[in-house]
């Protein structure tokens, strides 16, 4: 089990400021989360092989088919206005 003056070095370095029964709720949970890990720390997973999901990921985009673009009249026309050719905007100042 944490003691006291773990829970609160942990609270400093979260900056949690924690009344005295906080303090003790967290000891109490901190020493759970830690019999977790240990547990886990004790398993034999050498045989399983390291994932980054838990479950099968699938793309389920349509697949990236390369089209036509626009032509240059087709992007220009519904600009509010052009300057030969290109797209016309105000300066930047």
């Amino acid at each position: 089990m944490i003691d006291d003056q773990t829970v609160r070095h942990v609270a400093r370095l979260a900056r949690l400021r924690l009344e005295p029964d906080e303090q003790t709720r967290m000891r109490t949970e901190l020493s759970v989360i830690l019999e977790h890990v240990e547990a886990i720390q004790n398993l034999d997973l050498d045989e399983v092989p390291p994932t980054t999901h838990v479950q099968q990921l699938e793309n389920v985009l349509r697949e990236d088919v390369p089209v036509p673009g626009f032509t240059v009249e087709e992007a220009l026309r519904e600009a509010p206005q052009t300057i030969d050719g290109r797209f016309a905007v105000p300066r930047f100042e």
